[in-house]
């Protein structure tokens, strides 16, 4: 599996980051190929995506989520992929977010340096998103559940 790990500095409240964060639905509105995004219970999402020009389909299933913290998942149908993303006050109402997702070569775009072309994906995503909340201010919603973290291998 490949690893990919990045951040990004935002300059709001990292409650209100969080909020945005966990409105999965909304993903569309600021991840590149993402074409639909269901949350079909707490724990269970669907994703729909054009991957390199290739329509794909996948599920997800969140394996930890702590409000304002962190929220974790795997890939339960489709290419396989974990990832994590954590939430961390920097003071003055900014919020450094920081992600890392490991995922199978195969999920990956097809041409060029894979590794890189994913890893150019994720930070335009984070940056995208960045642009999302910071422009609004505030969340579309919030979803405040916990889901304890399992005691699944590590995610790498």
């Amino acid at each position: 599996m490949a690893t990919i790990e990045k951040s990004i500095d935002i300059n709001v409240d990292v409650q209100i980051v969080y909020n945005q964060w966990t409105q999965f639905e909304d993903f569309p509105q600021f991840m590149e190929g993402v074409k639909e995004v269901r949350q079909l219970d707490d724990k269970n999402l669907h994703f729909r995506a054009d991957i390199d020009g290739v329509d794909k389909e996948w599920d997800i299933e969140l394996t930890e989520q702590i409000p304002d913290e962190r929220v974790a998942w795997r890939s339960t149908s489709g290419a396989p992929m974990n990832g994590l993303v954590t939430f961390n006050k920097t003071g003055n109402g900014k919020t450094r977010v920081m992600m890392e997702i490991y995922y199978a070569d195969e999920y990956a775009e097809r041409s060029g340096n894979r590794e890189a072309a994913a890893s150019a994906r994720i930070e335009h995503d984070l940056e995208r998103f960045k642009d999302f909340i910071e422009s609004r201010g505030h969340e579309t919603g919030a979803r405040r559940g916990t889901i304890p973290r399992e005691s699944s291998p590590p995610l790498h």
